[in-house]
């Protein structure tokens, strides 16, 4: 099949459950994207209100708190929630894209030079009575390692080893400290670090996200050369996109009309339907990207009507404060977007 621009836009929000929300929990949900985007605090929980019928923030609060969700360095070395088998699996996968972060890092700066068995080895040592906030890990170890700063120490724990966030950091409101605590992903999860069937993510990702080619795998995960990855799966079925560039899927995947309408919809700054193709093409057009890139990242959260990127919102107060969207709307479009802006102010007030 070829795909037009448009059909390749509502297939991934068909996928990505952007067209309609449905009935299911938020694990199974998370479990289905792979892992939701978690950099910012609020940033899961809009991704999930846009997709599920209903959401409690408080009771995905509490699935980080028992463990049954983990927040954790892994796809594009930023920090995703995920379940716990992912968790212990991604970033085994996404090692490579932490190497090249401490190849450049300047926080990091000369720390990058470290003996990194005996790092490891101290890290260890100093989480085995338990976890500790990044700090006062930093500082344990630049008594062990004095030639480099606490600063510089910490940062290196962060992208060396495989170390979960613990709440409350990233749930909902919380009322104490929010600082960084770090443990042991192993520890805190219960389960051993394992290397993933990287084909079955390519599925995986391709069931989400698809169809799709080795370019997009590798902007949605950071790791790079999965083109022989791609070739060697022979059960994937080929497509084409308007310029004849092959497409990879998964047999059986649902693909959607062109016409299918796409509702508003409001989702954090860095949600992954926005981040998980090679030019971000699916969602937006090259002008409108620069609107909504500042010098050091997004400038804002995004809106979305018709299924294109429309606008930039914050969350102020409990409010949806929009910026002027990026065109006129129409009677109806303006009427799906109060609609949604209510949702989600309701969901800012529970």
């Amino acid at each position: 099949m070829r795909f037009t621009r448009q059909r390749l836009n509502r297939t991934l929000l068909l996928r990505q459950h952007l067209l309609e929300r449905v009935e299911t929990t938020p694990a199974a949900m998370i479990g289905h994207l792979v892992g939701l985007q978690a950099q910012e605090s609020l940033s899961p929980y809009l991704s999930l209100a846009a997709r599920l019928a209903d959401v409690d923030p408080v009771a995905v609060s509490a699935a980080i708190e028992d463990r049954s969700l983990v927040r954790i360095l892994s796809l594009r070395d930023t920090v995703h929630l995920h379940l716990p088998a992912d968790a212990v699996t991604l970033p085994v996968w996404a090692a490579p894209v932490r190497e090249r972060e401490m190849k450049v890092s300047q926080t990091i700066g000369s720390a990058r030079e470290v003996d990194r068995a005996a790092f490891s080895s101290a890290v260890h040592e100093l989480l085995a009575d338990g976890p500790l906030p990044q700090r006062r890990l930093g500082a344990a170890l630049a008594e062990r390692f004095p030639a480099y700063t606490a600063t510089q120490l910490g940062q290196v724990a962060r992208v060396a080893e495989v170390l979960a966030q613990l709440p409350p950091r990233g749930c909902w409101k919380p009322t104490t400290s929010t600082a960084v605590v770090y443990d042991l992903a192993t520890r805190w999860t219960g389960l051993p670090l394992a290397t993933p069937d990287v084909p079955a993510l390519v599925r995986r990702y391709l069931a989400a996200f698809g169809p799709g080619t080795a370019a997009d795998v590798t902007a949605w995960s950071g790791i790079t050369r999965l083109a022989p990855v791609l070739k060697a799966m022979p059960d994937l079925e080929r497509h084409e996109d308007a310029d004849g560039k092959p497409l990879y899927d998964v047999p059986g995947a649902p693909i959607a009309d062109e016409d299918m309408p796409a509702p508003v919809r409001l989702l954090g700054s860095y949600d992954n339907v926005w981040l998980s193709h090679g030019g971000r093409d699916r969602v937006t057009t090259p002008d409108q990207r620069k609107l909504w890139m500042g010098s050091n990242g997004a400038q804002a959260m995004s809106l979305y009507v018709d299924g294109w990127l429309t606008g930039l919102w914050k969350a102020v107060d409990g409010r949806v404060v929009l910026a002027e969207p990026f065109r006129a709307l129409t009677k109806a479009e303006r009427a799906g977007l109060d609609e949604e802006i209510a949702r989600v102010e309701a969901l800012l007030a529970r």
